[in-house]
């Protein structure tokens, strides 16, 4: 079967055919008639019918030119030739006129034939060029392979405007295809895969998918739009997609994997330094009780009191890796209900107590403040994990405050405090698991996981989180929780609620 070629030409339509060889007659009519009227030297004559054929030609194609030569070489015979009015030619000499003028005229027209189907092609090979172009990068946003194959068949399809596509990979048995009532035949898509080599059948092509000396897949086109240089390029250019798709696949999950065995190596020396505080705390305590037979009952109770405060420490720390790894594997779920905030802050400001135990708390909640549909046991422990920071990195005596308003369709809750800052890098840096500012790492205790989680939980309940500081200034955490539309129990109570704690 013949493939489209660049200089087949371009195609009209019968009436314009005939539209066509009309023109070509009234134009050797009309030279002519001006010419024989004006009684012109038969040199021009000769000279603005060549004209006449070499713009046919340019314009419209060999075939227009001959007819025009033809009927141009009668009616310079037997008008402008001496008998004038006659076919007869007297003299010999008007013989080898009238023989080089057609001999030029074809020789014209076949040149300027020529030339015309070369910028066809050319032209018809920039446009392909463009078109490969435009696949390459439609083709190039994706990386992953799978999502690749689904939709390749149908960027072919439209930047083409061919029938129907179907592509196969290499390492991928399924066969995706444009649309389903595709008809090719599959043993000679895949049969093209195995074989590495173009087979042509009436209506559909199959081409190798190629990256160098390697078939990484095959595809199928329907329709004869296609030439098989474009056939070709199109192969190259979908082969190297694939395979690019499935590098960057192959060093997204290797990127994966060392960031796994970072946060797993970074879980362990956080926990393992948090850990070894509170052990060596209650192992000294321990040690004092057995070794020390003159202690008081006073003593003992200070050391009974480490003992439990740093116990608890242990159980908060272990309980925030586990729930880390819960919400990184997703195995948590969230009870939706109608709450007020103060059902998550005041239970949120006990657990905080003793790093907020030197610094006064002043709390202030807008009078219109909504009731909220959370999961308040979540939001309750993101308020913690707040408070815990700003009164960890505060200094002693220094306020905290804490304030509620309306935004639009969003309720903003904001932790302030005036502890040194966090400078304008690490901003987006300390919502990261493990991660803990670079001036704080050695001045507080912490794992760097509490942020990652109130992260985690505010954006499951469909909210932002974010941190506003200065350096010097303290800083300002935020969070933000939508409002619901329809609730199904009324507001708040109103009025401001105020509250101090120290």
């Amino acid at each position: 079967m013949s493939r489209p070629s660049y200089n087949a030409g371009v195609k009209t339509s019968p009436p314009k055919q005939a539209f066509r060889y009309v023109a070509v007659v009234a134009a050797i009519g009309l030279i002519t008639a001006v010419d024989f009227r004006l009684h012109v030297n038969p040199t021009t004559v000769a000279l603005m019918f060549l004209v006449a054929v070499l713009l046919a030609s340019a314009y419209w194609g060999l075939r227009y030119a001959v007819v025009l030569a033809l009927g141009a070489t009668a009616a310079f015979n037997f008008f402008f030739l001496p008998p004038i009015k006659t076919f007869t030619i007297a003299d010999p000499q008007n013989w080898v006129a009238l023989f080089a003028f057609l001999v030029t005229a074809l020789v014209a027209s076949n040149l300027a034939e020529r030339a015309r189907r070369e910028a066809e092609r050319a032209k018809g090979r920039r446009r392909e060029v463009e078109r490969l172009y435009g696949l390459s990068q439609r083709l190039l946003t994706s990386e992953n392979v799978l999502e690749l194959l689904d939709a390749l068949p149908r960027y072919v399809q439209e930047t083409f405007s061919v029938g129907s596509v179907a592509v196969v990979a290499a390492d991928r048995p399924t066969i995706h295809r444009s649309s389903l009532d595709m008809v090719f035949e599959e043993s000679v898509l895949r049969s093209t895969l195995l074989r590495g080599e173009p087979i042509t059948q009436t209506g559909v092509s199959y081409v190798p998918l190629r990256l160098g000396m390697r078939t990484v897949g095959a595809l199928a086109v329907t329709g004869d739009e296609l030439s098989r240089e474009t056939l070709d390029a199109l192969g190259s250019l979908v082969g190297l997609a694939i395979e690019r798709a499935r590098a960057l696949e192959a060093l997204s999950k290797h990127r994966a994997e060392q960031e796994h065995e970072r946060l797993r190596s970074a879980l362990l020396d956080s926990v393992t330094h948090e850990f070894r505080t509170p052990l060596t705390s209650i192992k000294a305590s321990v040690t004092t009780l057995l070794s020390s037979a003159t202690l008081d009952d006073q003593g003992r109770r200070e050391l009974l009191t480490v003992m439990d405060e740093e116990t608890d420490r242990l159980n908060r720390l272990v309980g925030e890796a586990a729930e880390m790894a819960q919400l990184d594997a997703g195995m948590f779920q969230l009870d939706l209900r109608l709450h007020s905030l103060q059902d998550a802050l005041q239970p949120a400001l006990e657990d905080a107590r003793l790093p907020l135990e030197n610094h006064p708390v002043e709390v202030m909640a807008a009078a219109d403040l909504p009731n909220l549909r959370m999961d308040a046991p979540r939001i309750r422990e993101v308020l913690m994990h707040l408070l815990e920071n700003a009164g960890k990195y505060s200094p002693p005596g220094s306020p905290i405050k804490i304030t509620a308003e309306v935004k639009e369709d969003r309720v903003v809750i904001s932790v302030a405090d005036r502890g040194p800052g966090i400078d304008s890098f690490e901003q987006s840096l300390i919502f990261e698991k493990f991660y803990r500012g670079q001036n704080q790492r050695y001045t507080a205790p912490g794992t760097g996981m509490g942020l990652a989680i109130a992260k985690v939980i505010v954006e499951a309940h469909g909210g932002t989180i974010g941190v506003v500081s200065q350096l010097g200034s303290g800083s300002v955490f935020s969070f933000s929780l939508p409002i619901d539309k329809n609730p199904a129990a009324g507001q708040a109570p109103r009025g401001p609620v105020v509250a101090t704690a120290s």
